[in-house]
């Protein structure tokens, strides 16, 4: 079975037989195909004018007289300052000083210059049996073995170098330290200080708590005791009053090592008796 095209010319006029044909449905059938290609050559030609017109910008804009690239040439006239006028009765400065001269006798030693075959100079290099008993340089010069030994200083002062501290933060072991820390005056005055200071905790004395608290602290470089803990604690209040006690105390004198005061983690065993109190 064939394709059956309503929009044929053929079966247009079929349709609308005995119809008005002047306007409405008609025409639009008919000019069907002619609107179509309008439209796509319309849209065609706004495409390709859409894409190109960058380019087409800037076609028309290298062709301005009045152009503003980055290209143009800027002159600037500079006025030189003349230089300072030479004063002909001055005296010419003096020649420079002749250096001293070696202890050891200088041999000429002629540096490697490329020149033309033509220009080539025979000048001989110094021989080895010259050099065991003569120094290299630029000319010859008779050594004076009774010269003073001079050595070429810098030219200028260079600024002057600190060395680098190395700050040490570390905490020591009090296994690994040189010199440990210490209680002004020992830990007899230690503990002189604690049995003097310590206020036992009325639920502790209450209850007859007695025993062993084991403290844990940092004695920094200062003497100063920091991260105060409580290792083994009795209970009803001992820890705390401990770790307050040590908080109030004097200063230690610090851990040395290498001569220099370091941190340094201590343990220190406490003991509580009510039989003290």
């Amino acid at each position: 079975m064939a394709k059956l095209d309503i929009f044929n010319r053929e079966w247009i006029d079929v349709v609308f037989t005995g119809r008005n044909q002047a306007y409405g449905a008609y025409q639009l059938r008919k000019d069907n195909s002619k609107t179509t290609n309008k439209a796509l050559l319309f849209g065609t030609v706004l495409f390709i004018l859409a894409m190109s017109s960058p380019l087409i910008a800037k076609y028309i804009k290298g062709l301005s007289p009045d152009d503003d690239s980055d290209d143009k040439i800027i002159q600037t006239e500079v006025v030189l300052t003349p230089p300072p006028p030479v004063d002909e009765a001055a005296p010419p400065p003096p020649p420079a000083a002749e250096p001293p001269k070696p202890r050891v006798d200088q041999v000429r030693f002629p540096p490697p210059v490329v020149v033309p075959a033509d220009k080539v100079r025979d000048e001989e290099p110094p021989t080895v049996e010259e050099l065991k008993v003569a120094d290299p340089g630029q000319k010859t010069i008779a050594g004076d073995p009774n010269a003073d030994i001079r050595i070429d200083e810098p030219v200028g002062e260079a600024p002057p170098t600190k060395a680098a501290v190395v700050e040490d933060n570390a905490v020591y072991d009090f296994s690994s330290i040189e010199q440990m820390p210490d209680f002004p005056g020992g830990m007899p005055k230690f503990y002189t200080y604690v049995g003097k200071n310590y206020t036992y905790p009325a639920a502790a004395r209450e209850q007859g708590v007695s025993g062993r608290l084991i403290m844990s602290f940092v004695v920094e470089k200062d003497g100063s005791l920091t991260d105060i803990k409580v290792l083994r604690d009795l209970g009803m209040g001992t820890g705390d009053e401990a770790i307050r006690l040590l908080k109030k105390a004097p200063k230690w004198k610090p851990g040395i090592q290498n001569g220099r005061p370091v941190r340094v983690q201590y343990t220190l065993p406490i003991m509580l008796n009510l039989e003290g109190q």
